[in-house]
């Protein structure tokens, strides 16, 4: 749900500041559109099975260069290099997922995106979305709106596509830290598969997070997500429309502060919310906590 409580005054211009981050992710886009047929430099990330490639760091440094000369006090928290350090006193942080799906490029699937958002302080007040394979970029400001690839106003339809009322396509994400045998996690899917005619895992949180804002799915549910490529793809999808909840169907409040534990959520059609809600209420728990029973 588009948030009806306007940002604070802040010491940025969050229009030029949306122009900067679309020119510098469509930049990005161009550069992995132009080297992903070519050799990758895979390697290991972590013990998860995940992995990291030259195109990774390529497009993060060039969307790091374009921040650092346009906003040289903020903070930034990249997927890769980590945090660079803003001006002290500064409090806006910029996010940067320059290669969102590194995993599907690894394989030769083209199912991956780039992603930034800024806050103020611990809240998002701009994301934005660019898909290099379709060429689309899809942006949001807080209290403002999304707009499409068109540059109009994005709005999550009215009613569901036919046949999806009862039978909806849902989007599932979970973080790098979530083991195979992750009771929870399991638990959460398998009920949520019971209640649904799909469950995609695209190994991309920001494709999934456009095709909600579109309506080209119904919901995502997120357990433990990753906390640089969040926000971008939240604020869009609530800013077209979509309702956000935290897993125990309280209210959700995303905070680039917050532990993983409090960052699980539905997000979907304000009709599907609480079907959901009925399934995910009974595994987890107001404390952050969950409870499986098998």
């Amino acid at each position: 749900m588009r948030s009806t409580t306007p940002s604070p005054a802040l010491p940025v211009d969050l229009a030029a500041a949306r122009r900067v981050a679309v020119d510098a992710a469509e930049a990005a886009g161009a550069l992995l559109t132009a080297r992903v047929g070519g050799p990758l430099g895979t390697r290991p990330k972590g013990t998860g099975g995940d992995v990291v490639t030259e195109l990774d760091t390529a497009a993060e440094d060039l969307i790091l260069a374009r921040l650092r000369a346009a906003y040289p006090g903020h903070r930034i928290i990249a997927e890769e290099s980590g945090v660079t350090d803003g001006v002290p006193g500064q409090d806006m942080v910029w996010l940067v997922d320059p290669l969102d799906g590194t995993n599907n490029v690894a394989i030769g699937m083209p199912v991956y995106a780039v992603g930034l958002a800024l806050c103020a302080g611990a809240e998002p007040v701009l994301g934005v979305v660019h898909d290099p394979v379709s060429g689309q970029t899809w942006s949001a400001v807080r209290g403002k709106g999304a707009l499409g690839p068109g540059k109009g106003l994005l709005t999550l339809p009215d009613h569901p596509r036919p046949g999806r009322a009862k039978n909806p396509v849902l989007a599932w994400t979970q973080g790098h830290q979530v083991k195979s045998d992750d009771l929870v996690a399991f638990a959460l899917r398998t009920a949520l598969e019971k209640q649904c005619a799909r469950m995609l895992q695209l190994w991309a949180p920001l494709v999934a997070w456009t095709m909600l804002a579109r309506g080209d799915i119904d919901g995502i549910v997120g357990y433990l997500p990753e906390i640089v490529d969040l926000p971008a793809g939240a604020l869009l999808a609530a800013e077209a429309g979509a309702e956000l909840r935290r897993l125990d169907g309280s209210p959700y409040e995303l905070g680039i502060d917050r532990p993983a534990s409090e960052l699980g959520f539905v997000a979907a059609r304000p009709d599907l919310l609480d079907r959901l809600l009925e399934t995910t209420t009974t595994i987890a728990r107001p404390d952050g906590r969950f409870h499986v029973a098998f």
